[in-house]
Protein backbone atom coordinates (compact mmCIF):
# COMPACT_ATOMS: atom_id res chain seq x y z
CA UNK A 1 0.00 0.00 0.00
CA UNK A 2 2.55 2.43 0.69
CA UNK A 3 4.37 1.74 -2.77
CA UNK A 4 1.20 2.35 -4.36
CA UNK A 5 0.42 5.94 -2.43
CA UNK A 6 3.83 6.91 -3.41
CA UNK A 7 2.92 6.47 -7.32
CA UNK A 8 -0.63 7.73 -7.08
CA UNK A 9 1.38 11.14 -4.69
CA UNK A 10 2.10 12.68 -7.67
CA UNK A 11 -1.13 12.37 -9.55
CA UNK A 12 -2.86 14.20 -6.42
CA UNK A 13 -0.03 16.61 -6.00
CA UNK A 14 -1.01 18.19 -9.48
CA UNK A 15 -4.78 17.90 -9.46
CA UNK A 16 -4.76 19.60 -6.07
CA UNK A 17 -4.08 23.03 -7.51
CA UNK A 18 -7.06 22.44 -9.97
CA UNK A 19 -9.55 21.28 -7.35
CA UNK A 20 -8.46 24.59 -5.32
CA UNK A 21 -9.23 26.52 -8.42
CA UNK A 22 -12.63 25.11 -9.07
CA UNK A 23 -12.71 26.12 -5.24
CA UNK A 24 -12.08 29.83 -5.87
CA UNK A 25 -14.38 29.74 -8.93
CA UNK A 26 -17.48 28.58 -6.64
CA UNK A 27 -16.48 31.23 -4.20
CA UNK A 28 -16.47 33.53 -6.90
CA UNK A 29 -19.75 32.96 -8.12
CA UNK A 30 -21.75 34.84 -5.87
CA UNK A 31 -19.75 37.84 -6.99
CA UNK A 32 -20.61 37.17 -10.78
CA UNK A 33 -24.20 37.24 -10.54
CA UNK A 34 -23.89 40.28 -8.28
CA UNK A 35 -21.49 41.76 -10.66
CA UNK A 36 -23.95 40.81 -13.66
CA UNK A 37 -27.33 41.55 -12.36
CA UNK A 38 -26.96 45.55 -11.78
CA UNK A 39 -24.48 48.42 -12.06
CA UNK A 40 -25.17 49.75 -8.06
CA UNK A 41 -24.00 46.36 -7.25
CA UNK A 42 -20.49 46.84 -8.92
CA UNK A 43 -20.06 50.34 -7.79
CA UNK A 44 -20.49 48.61 -4.29
CA UNK A 45 -18.13 46.15 -4.47
CA UNK A 46 -15.53 48.67 -4.96
CA UNK A 47 -12.66 46.05 -3.93
CA UNK A 48 -13.92 43.21 -6.29
CA UNK A 49 -12.12 44.12 -9.68
CA UNK A 50 -8.86 44.07 -7.38
CA UNK A 51 -9.89 40.87 -5.67
CA UNK A 52 -10.55 39.02 -9.21
CA UNK A 53 -7.31 40.13 -10.89
CA UNK A 54 -5.37 38.81 -7.78
CA UNK A 55 -7.46 35.70 -7.97
CA UNK A 56 -6.77 35.83 -11.81
CA UNK A 57 -2.70 36.43 -11.16
CA UNK A 58 -2.70 33.27 -8.20
CA UNK A 59 -4.36 31.57 -10.43
CA UNK A 60 -2.02 31.76 -13.49
CA UNK A 61 0.81 31.27 -11.24
CA UNK A 62 -0.18 28.11 -9.65
CA UNK A 63 -1.28 27.00 -13.46
CA UNK A 64 2.57 27.81 -14.65
CA UNK A 65 4.01 26.35 -11.57
CA UNK A 66 2.54 22.90 -12.15
CA UNK A 67 3.08 23.53 -15.84
CA UNK A 68 6.54 23.89 -15.15
CA UNK A 69 6.73 20.78 -12.49
CA UNK A 70 4.79 18.52 -15.43
CA UNK A 71 7.23 19.87 -18.16
CA UNK A 72 10.47 19.10 -16.15
CA UNK A 73 9.17 15.41 -14.99
CA UNK A 74 8.30 14.84 -18.57
CA UNK A 75 11.60 15.83 -19.76
CA UNK A 76 13.33 13.82 -17.13
CA UNK A 77 10.98 11.07 -17.96
CA UNK A 78 12.38 10.97 -22.12
CA UNK A 79 15.72 10.71 -20.42
CA UNK A 80 14.47 8.07 -18.41
CA UNK A 81 13.20 6.11 -21.33
CA UNK A 82 16.16 6.10 -23.64
CA UNK A 83 18.95 5.37 -20.90
CA UNK A 84 16.63 2.55 -19.43
CA UNK A 85 16.26 1.37 -22.95
CA UNK A 86 20.00 1.31 -24.09
CA UNK A 87 20.69 -0.24 -20.61
CA UNK A 88 18.83 -2.78 -21.07
CA UNK A 89 19.23 -3.42 -24.74
CA UNK A 90 23.01 -2.82 -24.72
CA UNK A 91 23.09 -5.48 -21.91
CA UNK A 92 21.32 -8.36 -23.65
CA UNK A 93 23.17 -7.61 -26.58
CA UNK A 94 26.47 -7.36 -25.39
CA UNK A 95 26.16 -10.21 -22.82
CA UNK A 96 25.09 -12.53 -26.28
CA UNK A 97 28.36 -11.19 -27.73
CA UNK A 98 30.18 -12.13 -24.37
CA UNK A 99 28.98 -15.94 -25.01
CA UNK A 100 30.77 -16.37 -27.87
CA UNK A 101 33.98 -15.82 -26.06
CA UNK A 102 32.81 -16.45 -22.61
CA UNK A 103 30.59 -19.45 -22.57
CA UNK A 104 29.91 -19.30 -18.31
CA UNK A 105 26.82 -18.08 -17.84
CA UNK A 106 26.29 -18.55 -13.89
CA UNK A 107 30.11 -16.94 -13.48
CA UNK A 108 28.55 -13.91 -15.84
CA UNK A 109 25.93 -13.72 -13.44
CA UNK A 110 28.08 -13.82 -10.23
CA UNK A 111 30.24 -11.32 -11.53
CA UNK A 112 27.28 -9.15 -12.20
CA UNK A 113 25.50 -9.39 -9.54
CA UNK A 114 28.97 -8.54 -7.15
CA UNK A 115 28.64 -5.32 -8.48
CA UNK A 116 25.43 -4.57 -6.30
CA UNK A 117 27.84 -4.42 -3.36
CA UNK A 118 28.25 -0.41 -5.00
CA UNK A 119 24.29 0.05 -4.23
CA UNK A 120 24.67 1.76 -0.94
CA UNK A 121 28.32 3.44 -0.93
CA UNK A 122 26.59 5.66 -4.46
CA UNK A 123 23.80 6.13 -2.05
CA UNK A 124 25.72 7.46 0.58
CA UNK A 125 27.62 9.54 -1.79
CA UNK A 126 24.52 10.90 -3.21
CA UNK A 127 23.25 11.61 0.55
CA UNK A 128 25.88 13.36 2.06
CA UNK A 129 25.72 16.22 -1.49
CA UNK A 130 21.89 16.80 -1.03
CA UNK A 131 20.81 15.96 2.39
CA UNK A 132 21.01 19.53 4.76
CA UNK A 133 21.46 16.87 8.05
CA UNK A 134 24.78 14.76 7.39
CA UNK A 135 24.98 11.65 9.03
CA UNK A 136 28.12 9.63 9.08
CA UNK A 137 27.99 5.86 6.93
CA UNK A 138 27.29 3.79 10.44
CA UNK A 139 24.34 6.45 11.24
CA UNK A 140 22.87 5.77 8.12
CA UNK A 141 23.38 2.38 7.81
CA UNK A 142 21.67 1.56 10.81
CA UNK A 143 19.00 4.22 10.44
CA UNK A 144 18.49 2.16 7.23
CA UNK A 145 18.75 -1.36 9.27
CA UNK A 146 15.04 -0.28 10.65
CA UNK A 147 13.68 -1.37 7.40
CA UNK A 148 14.20 -4.95 8.25
CA UNK A 149 12.49 -4.54 11.59
CA UNK A 150 13.42 -3.33 15.30
CA UNK A 151 16.23 -5.12 15.76
CA UNK A 152 17.74 -4.24 12.75
CA UNK A 153 19.89 -6.91 10.57
CA UNK A 154 20.11 -10.27 12.55
CA UNK A 155 21.51 -13.37 11.38
CA UNK A 156 18.20 -14.90 11.75
CA UNK A 157 16.36 -12.12 9.56
CA UNK A 158 19.21 -12.18 6.69
CA UNK A 159 18.70 -16.27 6.57
CA UNK A 160 14.83 -15.60 6.09
CA UNK A 161 14.08 -12.32 4.79
CA UNK A 162 17.53 -11.48 2.77
CA UNK A 163 18.81 -14.44 1.64
CA UNK A 164 15.73 -15.58 0.02
CA UNK A 165 15.54 -13.09 -2.72
CA UNK A 166 19.45 -13.18 -3.39
CA UNK A 167 18.72 -17.01 -4.29
CA UNK A 168 15.22 -15.09 -6.71
CA UNK A 169 17.69 -12.29 -8.01
CA UNK A 170 20.63 -15.10 -8.84
CA UNK A 171 18.06 -17.11 -10.59
CA UNK A 172 16.21 -14.58 -12.74
CA UNK A 173 19.49 -13.02 -13.69
CA UNK A 174 21.09 -16.68 -14.70
CA UNK A 175 17.76 -18.43 -16.49
CA UNK A 176 17.87 -15.00 -18.67
CA UNK A 177 21.59 -15.46 -19.98
CA UNK A 178 21.23 -18.96 -20.47
CA UNK A 179 18.02 -18.12 -22.77
CA UNK A 180 20.23 -15.92 -24.68
CA UNK A 181 22.34 -18.92 -25.45
CA UNK A 182 19.57 -20.59 -27.39
CA UNK A 183 17.76 -18.16 -28.89
CA UNK A 184 18.24 -14.40 -30.28
CA UNK A 185 17.58 -11.16 -27.88
CA UNK A 186 14.41 -9.74 -29.87
CA UNK A 187 12.49 -13.24 -28.58
CA UNK A 188 14.63 -13.33 -24.91
CA UNK A 189 13.69 -9.23 -23.84
CA UNK A 190 10.27 -9.54 -25.67
CA UNK A 191 9.31 -12.62 -24.26
CA UNK A 192 11.05 -11.44 -20.56
CA UNK A 193 8.11 -8.42 -20.54
CA UNK A 194 5.84 -11.39 -19.64
CA UNK A 195 6.92 -10.93 -15.91
CA UNK A 196 4.85 -7.99 -15.62
CA UNK A 197 1.28 -9.86 -16.42
CA UNK A 198 2.71 -12.77 -14.09
CA UNK A 199 3.21 -9.86 -11.45
CA UNK A 200 -0.61 -8.75 -11.96
CA UNK A 201 -1.56 -13.08 -11.46
CA UNK A 202 0.43 -13.46 -8.18
CA UNK A 203 -0.78 -10.57 -6.64
CA UNK A 204 -4.10 -10.97 -7.78
CA UNK A 205 -3.92 -14.94 -5.93
CA UNK A 206 -1.56 -13.81 -3.49
CA UNK A 207 -1.99 -10.05 -2.37
CA UNK A 208 -5.28 -10.07 -3.40
CA UNK A 209 -4.82 -7.27 -5.33
CA UNK A 210 -7.70 -5.30 -7.48
CA UNK A 211 -9.52 -7.67 -10.19
CA UNK A 212 -9.23 -5.89 -13.18
CA UNK A 213 -10.71 -7.27 -16.47
CA UNK A 214 -7.91 -5.31 -18.70
CA UNK A 215 -5.39 -6.66 -16.59
CA UNK A 216 -6.77 -10.49 -17.32
CA UNK A 217 -7.06 -9.60 -21.24
CA UNK A 218 -3.12 -8.40 -20.91
CA UNK A 219 -2.53 -11.87 -19.06
CA UNK A 220 -4.16 -13.71 -21.96
CA UNK A 221 -2.06 -12.08 -24.59
CA UNK A 222 1.14 -12.54 -22.18
CA UNK A 223 0.23 -16.05 -22.50
CA UNK A 224 -0.94 -16.63 -26.31
CA UNK A 225 2.69 -14.44 -27.44
CA UNK A 226 4.72 -17.52 -25.21
CA UNK A 227 2.48 -20.04 -27.64
CA UNK A 228 3.00 -18.80 -30.08
CA UNK A 229 6.51 -17.78 -30.33
CA UNK A 230 7.09 -21.30 -29.78
CA UNK A 231 5.10 -22.44 -32.60
CA UNK A 232 6.96 -19.89 -35.02
CA UNK A 233 10.40 -22.15 -34.77
CA UNK A 234 8.30 -25.08 -35.27
CA UNK A 235 8.74 -26.40 -31.77
CA UNK A 236 12.45 -27.20 -31.95
CA UNK A 237 14.12 -28.56 -29.14
CA UNK A 238 16.90 -26.14 -29.02
CA UNK A 239 14.39 -23.22 -29.23
CA UNK A 240 11.73 -24.48 -26.61
CA UNK A 241 15.01 -24.83 -24.40
CA UNK A 242 15.27 -20.99 -24.82
CA UNK A 243 11.85 -19.95 -24.23
CA UNK A 244 11.76 -22.18 -21.15
CA UNK A 245 14.46 -20.51 -19.90
CA UNK A 246 13.25 -16.66 -20.39
CA UNK A 247 9.94 -17.35 -19.36
CA UNK A 248 11.09 -19.26 -15.90
CA UNK A 249 13.38 -16.08 -15.83
CA UNK A 250 10.32 -14.14 -15.94
CA UNK A 251 8.42 -15.90 -12.96
CA UNK A 252 11.37 -15.78 -10.82
CA UNK A 253 11.35 -12.30 -11.73
CA UNK A 254 7.56 -11.66 -11.09
CA UNK A 255 7.76 -14.09 -7.92
CA UNK A 256 10.69 -11.65 -6.48
CA UNK A 257 8.86 -8.10 -6.19
CA UNK A 258 5.81 -9.82 -5.03
CA UNK A 259 7.39 -11.34 -2.25
CA UNK A 260 9.08 -8.71 -1.55
CA UNK A 261 6.14 -6.65 -1.17
CA UNK A 262 4.29 -9.27 1.02
CA UNK A 263 7.01 -9.69 3.29
CA UNK A 264 9.20 -6.32 3.48
CA UNK A 265 6.32 -3.97 2.03
CA UNK A 266 8.00 -0.67 0.26
CA UNK A 267 11.38 0.70 0.84
CA UNK A 268 12.56 3.86 0.95
CA UNK A 269 15.91 4.69 -1.46
CA UNK A 270 18.10 4.43 1.56
CA UNK A 271 16.71 1.25 2.38
CA UNK A 272 16.69 -0.13 -1.21
CA UNK A 273 20.04 0.88 -1.38
CA UNK A 274 21.85 -1.05 1.16
CA UNK A 275 18.75 -4.41 0.45
CA UNK A 276 20.81 -4.59 -3.23
CA UNK A 277 24.34 -4.31 -1.54
CA UNK A 278 23.40 -6.73 1.24
CA UNK A 279 22.43 -8.87 -1.92
CA UNK A 280 25.22 -8.21 -3.36
CA UNK A 281 27.88 -8.83 -0.70
CA UNK A 282 26.08 -12.18 0.23
CA UNK A 283 26.54 -12.87 -3.44
CA UNK A 284 30.63 -12.87 -2.96
CA UNK A 285 30.69 -14.40 -0.03
CA UNK A 286 28.38 -17.11 -0.03
CA UNK A 287 28.73 -18.30 -3.93
CA UNK A 288 32.08 -17.54 -5.22
CA UNK A 289 32.51 -21.08 -4.50
CA UNK A 290 30.07 -22.28 -7.18
CA UNK A 291 31.84 -21.14 -10.21
CA UNK A 292 34.77 -22.45 -8.96
CA UNK A 293 33.22 -25.92 -8.40
CA UNK A 294 32.14 -25.15 -12.22
CA UNK A 295 35.05 -24.06 -13.76
CA UNK A 296 37.49 -27.57 -12.16
CA UNK A 297 34.63 -29.39 -13.20
CA UNK A 298 34.76 -27.73 -16.71
CA UNK A 299 30.92 -27.33 -17.10
CA UNK A 300 32.28 -23.40 -17.40
CA UNK A 301 35.49 -23.89 -18.05
CA UNK A 302 37.40 -20.73 -19.89
CA UNK A 303 41.22 -21.57 -19.85
CA UNK A 304 42.97 -19.14 -17.89
CA UNK A 305 42.63 -15.54 -16.55
CA UNK A 306 44.57 -13.59 -19.68
CA UNK A 307 41.79 -15.88 -21.78
CA UNK A 308 38.76 -13.80 -20.16
CA UNK A 309 36.98 -10.82 -22.11
CA UNK A 310 37.24 -8.41 -18.92
CA UNK A 311 36.60 -5.37 -21.28
CA UNK A 312 32.93 -7.39 -21.93
CA UNK A 313 32.24 -8.97 -18.31
CA UNK A 314 32.47 -5.23 -17.10
CA UNK A 315 30.21 -3.89 -20.03
CA UNK A 316 27.69 -6.43 -18.97
CA UNK A 317 27.97 -6.15 -15.28
CA UNK A 318 28.01 -2.50 -16.02
CA UNK A 319 25.17 -2.06 -17.83
CA UNK A 320 23.13 -4.08 -15.45
CA UNK A 321 24.11 -2.34 -12.86
CA UNK A 322 23.00 1.09 -14.40
CA UNK A 323 19.51 -0.71 -15.55
CA UNK A 324 18.96 -1.44 -12.25
CA UNK A 325 19.71 2.32 -10.78
CA UNK A 326 17.37 3.67 -13.26
CA UNK A 327 14.68 1.04 -12.67
CA UNK A 328 14.95 1.17 -8.93
CA UNK A 329 15.54 4.89 -8.38
CA UNK A 330 14.65 6.83 -11.44
CA UNK A 331 10.93 7.53 -9.48
CA UNK A 332 12.39 9.87 -8.00
CA UNK A 333 12.62 12.35 -11.06
CA UNK A 334 9.88 10.76 -13.44
CA UNK A 335 7.16 8.73 -13.43
CA UNK A 336 6.95 5.16 -12.72
CA UNK A 337 4.98 4.43 -15.94
CA UNK A 338 7.64 5.99 -18.22
CA UNK A 339 10.18 4.01 -16.77
CA UNK A 340 8.64 0.56 -18.11
CA UNK A 341 8.34 2.47 -20.96
CA UNK A 342 11.76 1.68 -21.43
CA UNK A 343 11.93 -1.68 -21.00
CA UNK A 344 9.14 -2.72 -23.77
CA UNK A 345 11.10 -0.19 -26.25
CA UNK A 346 14.18 -2.22 -25.68
CA UNK A 347 11.98 -4.71 -27.79
CA UNK A 348 11.94 -2.97 -31.23
CA UNK A 349 15.69 -2.01 -30.79
CA UNK A 350 16.79 -5.62 -30.14
CA UNK A 351 15.07 -6.12 -33.27
CA UNK A 352 16.86 -3.92 -35.56
CA UNK A 353 20.27 -5.07 -34.32
CA UNK A 354 19.13 -8.71 -34.75
CA UNK A 355 17.85 -7.77 -38.09
CA UNK A 356 21.05 -6.05 -39.13
CA UNK A 357 23.50 -8.67 -37.85
CA UNK A 358 20.59 -11.59 -39.58
CA UNK A 359 20.58 -13.33 -36.67
CA UNK A 360 16.94 -13.53 -37.06
CA UNK A 361 13.87 -14.19 -39.49
CA UNK A 362 10.48 -12.17 -38.79
CA UNK A 363 7.76 -14.55 -39.88
CA UNK A 364 4.34 -13.45 -39.95
CA UNK A 365 3.90 -15.75 -36.63
CA UNK A 366 7.11 -14.05 -34.46
CA UNK A 367 6.10 -10.69 -35.60
CA UNK A 368 2.09 -11.28 -34.32
CA UNK A 369 3.56 -12.97 -31.19
CA UNK A 370 6.02 -9.93 -29.92
CA UNK A 371 3.18 -7.08 -31.00
CA UNK A 372 0.75 -9.43 -28.92
CA UNK A 373 3.43 -9.40 -25.47
CA UNK A 374 4.56 -5.75 -26.23
CA UNK A 375 0.66 -5.20 -26.35
CA UNK A 376 -0.47 -6.61 -22.66
CA UNK A 377 2.42 -5.44 -21.57
CA UNK A 378 1.74 -1.84 -22.24
CA UNK A 379 -2.44 -2.45 -21.01
CA UNK A 380 -0.58 -3.49 -17.82
CA UNK A 381 0.44 -0.08 -17.44
CA UNK A 382 -3.07 1.36 -17.21
CA UNK A 383 -3.38 2.84 -13.63
CA UNK A 384 -6.09 1.20 -11.96
CA UNK A 385 -8.54 3.94 -12.32
CA UNK A 386 -8.38 4.24 -15.89
CA UNK A 387 -11.81 4.05 -16.89
CA UNK A 388 -12.62 6.85 -14.86
CA UNK A 389 -10.04 8.74 -16.25
CA UNK A 390 -11.38 8.03 -19.67
CA UNK A 391 -14.58 8.93 -18.48
CA UNK A 392 -13.96 12.09 -17.37
CA UNK A 393 -12.40 13.27 -20.02
CA UNK A 394 -15.02 12.07 -22.70
CA UNK A 395 -16.94 14.48 -20.41
CA UNK A 396 -14.94 17.16 -20.56
CA UNK A 397 -14.30 16.99 -24.17
CA UNK A 398 -18.01 16.45 -24.56
CA UNK A 399 -18.56 19.76 -22.75
CA UNK A 400 -16.19 21.99 -24.46
CA UNK A 401 -17.88 20.60 -27.51
CA UNK A 402 -21.40 21.91 -26.46
CA UNK A 403 -19.53 25.51 -25.68
CA UNK A 404 -19.60 26.78 -29.30
CA UNK A 405 -23.42 25.38 -29.86
CA UNK A 406 -24.40 27.60 -26.93
CA UNK A 407 -22.40 30.62 -27.94
CA UNK A 408 -24.17 30.64 -31.31
CA UNK A 409 -27.13 30.30 -29.50
CA UNK A 410 -27.44 34.47 -29.94
CA UNK A 411 -27.97 36.85 -27.16
CA UNK A 412 -30.83 36.45 -26.14
CA UNK A 413 -29.96 33.12 -24.39
CA UNK A 414 -26.58 34.17 -23.12
CA UNK A 415 -28.29 33.92 -19.25
CA UNK A 416 -29.14 30.58 -19.42
CA UNK A 417 -25.96 29.79 -21.04
CA UNK A 418 -24.14 30.92 -18.12
CA UNK A 419 -26.14 29.15 -15.68
CA UNK A 420 -25.75 26.20 -17.40
CA UNK A 421 -21.94 26.69 -17.54
CA UNK A 422 -21.59 27.48 -14.16
CA UNK A 423 -23.53 24.04 -13.16
CA UNK A 424 -21.48 21.82 -15.40
CA UNK A 425 -18.65 23.61 -14.16
CA UNK A 426 -19.06 22.95 -10.35
CA UNK A 427 -20.39 19.22 -10.51
CA UNK A 428 -17.46 17.93 -13.49
CA UNK A 429 -14.40 17.69 -11.18
CA UNK A 430 -17.27 15.59 -8.33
Amino acid sequence: MKKHSARVAPLSACNSPVLTLTKVKGEDRPRENVVGSTADGQAANGGAPGAESATGRWRLHCCIKITAVQVRKALWGVAMVMCVCSSWAGSTQLAKLTFQQFDAPFTLTWFATTWNCLFFPLYYIGHLCKSPERQTPRQRFRECCRFFGDDGLTAKVFFTKVAPFGLLWILTNYLYLQALRKINTTDVSALFCCNKAFVFLLSWIVLRDRFMGVRIVAAIFAIAGIVMMTYADGFHSHSVMGITFVVASASMSALYKVLFKMVLGSAKFGEAALFLTIVGGANFVFISFVPVILYFTHVEYFGSLEDIPWLYLCGVAGLLFAFNILVNFGIAVTYPTLISLGIVLSVPVNAMVDLYTCEIHFNAVRLIAVLIICLGFLMLLLPEDWDQCFIQLHAKLQSKREEPAEEEAGPGSSLNWSRRARTSMSTFPH
